[in-house]
């Protein structure tokens, strides 16, 4: 029997609804959030992005602050925006969008970020308090993942979740998260990576696998034991000449075969990618109620 599949897209809906009525309530209290955006450059897939998450903070009623400002920008004018962003009462939320220009020290830029504002969840102080448990802006795409897990059902507690891939994005803070004494969380995890040996080995283990290597076809069938749930973080282009725009989009696993044994799996695109701006409205409202005293 196939896998069930994991509708991030509706996943994702549901909590914009729930957002969408928290954001009225605050509204009647005459707090407004507000997420200040910064765009350095003319990325296509940076403009989109953005684009995109404007158009979220729309949706659901916060307040947007939009900043696309040129690619020869200084360092210098860039970092005196996310100070004039730190100091507006109306911004709880900063983001500015990664990758910037090879002329701009990106961690300057995020170290210079209040982490009260840090919805983005990439500044130190928060990376640190997430990582003791205590509580903290988590990084968007981790935290998705986690909310996918919990809103299907799937039991953590005493789970083996094998992550495959390190990064600072998605691998280790979304281990980090997983292996928390608290409610959906409390699993064994173990991380693996590109140094791994016989990673085979590792993920027939897994009563959960976190795919997030940035390759496709990480992740084989029979890598994968019967029942297991599967989710797959990766974006990537393969070339397709029967596509219009020539590639087509595949996560880390080779879906296709490895549904045939997983008990829930995630598409791509539609699984995970809905959630990652879902999770940042959600962290700006959390800032909005912080900044206010809400609980």
């Amino acid at each position: 029997m196939s896998a069930k599949i994991i509708d991030g897209k509706q996943v994702a809906a549901d909590i914009r609804a729930e957002l969408k009525n928290e954001v009225a309530s605050l509204r009647d209290r005459g707090v407004v959030p507000g997420l200040g955006v910064i765009l350095v450059g003319d990325d296509p897939a940076s403009k989109s992005y953005v684009t995109a998450k404007e158009r979220a903070c729309e949706e659901i009623g916060i307040f947007s602050d939009d900043n696309r400002l040129s690619a020869e920008t200084a360092q210098e004018e860039l970092l005196a925006l996310v100070d004039r962003m730190n100091k507006d009462p109306k911004i709880n939320g900063i983001l500015v969008q990664l990758p910037l220009p090879k002329h701009i020290d990106e961690s300057a830029v995020l170290l210079a970020i209040d982490p009260d504002k840090d919805v983005d969840g990439f500044h130190p102080m928060n990376v640190g308090k997430m990582v003791v448990g205590e509580k903290a802006f988590l990084p968007c795409t981790p935290h998705g993942v986690v909310q996918l897990l919990r809103r299907s059902g799937v039991e953590t507690s005493g789970a083996h979740v094998v992550v495959v891939g390190r990064s600072n994005i998605v691998g280790k803070p979304v281990a980090n998260m997983l292996l928390q004494k608290k409610e959906g969380a409390n699993a064994t995890v173990t991380l693996c990576h590109t140094r791994t040996r016989d990673l085979a080995h590792f993920t027939r283990q897994a009563d959960i696998i976190i795919a997030a290597s940035g390759w496709p076809n990480t992740i084989t069938a029979d890598m994968v034991k019967e029942g297991a749930v599967i989710i797959d973080v990766g974006v990537n282009r393969v070339e397709d000449a029967t596509r219009e725009r020539g590639y087509r989009l595949v996560g880390d696993v080779d879906f296709e075969a490895v549904k045939e044994k997983a008990s829930l799996i995630t598409p791509v695109p539609g699984g995970v990618g809905p959630m990652t701006i879902t999770m940042l409205l959600y962290n700006t409202v959390e800032s909005a109620k912080l900044a206010n005293g809400i609980d």
